[in-house]
């Protein structure tokens, strides 16, 4: 820092010209703002009022529905698992703490086709229990994946991390002693979760049940694999069947504002939360369990990490392996994967250091910038792909070469700036504000400033939110289906293609591939997540 001379008048200096953030929050949020004015402004059409009459109904309510169900059962599983791993010591708790993470790592769509071939008829569970039944399948009832129920299974399992996470984060921050008195007054361990420990904890689930909502609401792979007619699918078969965008726009503004009300509940509830640490208290052991009690909740565990990531992974590779199915044709997609992957995280993660940069320096307009990325965040694939289509409308372009390749970028960064935007956040909050305030008291250039202060601080956090970009733009689906150029496959695409044909064995392999590309970031978030959170022995 030699080089660093002080002004006469100490002053504090921005740290990225003022107008780059601003029109980086501009560009954030025109697809967003695209979809929903040309769902307000175009007039009416057959197909709208077919839609409003017949179907709008059966859409809301399905995904409604769906979202009912899913939420249930990410409570019914993550509630009890991170009550158990958090504060109770059983067989394996150290590997469950953060293997049953691990699960956000698959795309909803992946599991919908790793369990359509685990939960078929001619599957490997049906095969096995009929042979050791000796039943016939029309002498038994089984469940049918392809459902409402079904589809909630299949997002509820795969989602079900954002609620463990956070309720986990609860249960380690609150105040143990209160937990030990309790205790020591004869409560059953029941009484203490049901009186004490959720209604403390209950805005930080709620609040990541609202993030994992938010990305039920924007699914669309694997409702369209599984058949259920929700606002996801009828935007897209609204654009690619009945080539009406204006009344796809206008599903959108239904989808989005279900999508926004998750989002403001989310943000609502995580700013109610408080955080009582446990430090400021007694920190107690964690509770040895009785020989049948331990055993259940090692068995409890188990059989959530089997449903929601082993039964699935063991398949995909067993049939990749088996069948070698579609290696053929897998190199191209993985290098447009790889492409535009490595192209939507890039722009994505200079945004957001950008706007985070922004944040700190200038509070007084961080509202603009923090309501673009939550925007682009908020904003389902399906609408985001309508906001590229009629980016293109307006600008006379078509859907071929580098034009739409830069607009389905552009979408990538509206889409998962704000993912970025909270691992570098983070870092940043946890480093001493006099490092940066004395980096800035120095009259020298943003940019060296940038480089020998504050990247240096933002260096974790922007390698953790390059890790997450890559991996969501690797699985994003919708809007890469409905923008991409000819030729330009990627592996989520390869995948439905091959699962909408019912060829489910050349679907495992690209399949497989997006899930492991996503299982290092995850396993860097809960590594992260383990070093942060309150330790207990």
């Amino acid at each position: 820092m030699n080089r660093l001379r002080p002004s006469i008048k100490p002053r504090f200096l921005i740290s990225a010209p003022k107008p780059v953030p601003i029109v980086i929050a501009t560009l954030l949020a025109i697809p967003v703002i695209m979809a929903a004015w040309f769902g307000v402004s175009s007039g009416g059409s057959e197909t709208w009022d077919h839609l409003l009459n017949n179907r709008l109904l059966e859409f809301t309510t399905t995904t409604l529905g769906v979202l009912v169900l899913a939420g249930a059962l990410m409570l019914l599983i993550a509630v009890p698992s991170a009550w158990l791993v958090s504060l109770y010591e059983f067989p394996g708790r150290r590997i469950f703490d953060w293997a049953l993470v691990m699960p956000l790592a698959m795309p909803g769509y992946v599991m919908a086709y790793a369990w359509a071939d685990l939960a078929g008829i001619a599957g490997p569970l049906h095969n096995t229990f009929r042979s050791l039944t000796g039943l016939s399948a029309r002498d038994y009832w089984y469940p049918d994946l392809f459902t409402v129920p079904g589809l909630s299974f299949v997002l509820g399992a795969t989602l079900f991390p954002y609620v463990y996470i956070t309720a986990r984060s609860a249960f380690l921050n609150q105040s143990l002693s209160t937990l030990e008195a309790a205790r020591s007054l004869g409560a059953s361990d029941f009484r203490l979760l049901r009186a004490i420990a959720l209604p403390a904890a209950a805005p930080a689930i709620l609040a990541g049940l609202s993030l994992g909502l938010m990305e039920a609401a924007a699914d669309y792979g694997a409702a369209d694999f599984l058949g259920i007619q929700t606002l996801g699918v009828g935007i897209v078969r609204a654009w690619a069947s009945y080539n009406e965008p204006a009344a796809a726009a206008r599903l959108a503004l239904v989808l989005v504002s279900i999508a926004f009300t998750l989002l403001i509940a989310a943000r609502f509830l995580q700013r109610g939360s408080t955080q009582e640490t446990s430090r400021r208290w007694l920190t107690p052991s964690r509770q040895a369990l009785g020989t049948s009690s331990k055993w259940l909740a090692f068995a409890f565990c188990l059989f959530v990490f089997a449903i929601t990531f082993t039964l699935p992974v063991t398949r995909l590779i067993w049939l990749s392996v088996e069948t070698a199915a579609g290696t053929g044709d897998i190199w191209e997609p993985l290098q447009n994967s790889l492409l535009l992957g490595t192209l939507g995280a890039s722009l994505a993660l200079v945004s957001a250091v950008l706007i985070v940069l922004h944040h700190q320096d200038a509070p007084q307009t961080a509202w603009l910038t923090r309501l673009a990325s939550a925007a682009g965040y908020a904003a389902p694939g399906a609408v985001l792909g309508l906001g590229g289509l009629f980016i293109l409308q307006v600008t006379g372009q078509s859907l071929t070469g580098l034009v739409a390749l830069g607009i389905l970028v552009w979408i990538y960064a509206t889409r998962f700036t704000a993912a970025g935007i909270e691992p570098i956040a983070a870092t940043i909050a946890r480093t001493p504000k006099s490092l940066a305030m004395a980096g800035r008291s120095y009259d020298v250039s943003w940019l060296y400033r940038f480089r020998r202060v504050e990247f240096p601080i933002m260096r974790p956090g922007i390698l953790a939110g390059a890790l997450i970009l890559f991996v969501e733009t690797l699985k994003e689906l919708p809007a890469t289906l409905m923008l991409r150029p000819a030729g330009w496959d990627t592996l989520a695409i390869k995948a439905h293609n091959y699962a909408t044909d019912e060829r489910l064995a050349q679907a495992m392999l690209p399949s497989l591939l997006i899930t492991l590309a996503g299982l290092l970031p995850v396993l860097l978030l809960s590594r992260q997540m383990n070093r942060t959170g309150h330790k207990i022995t």
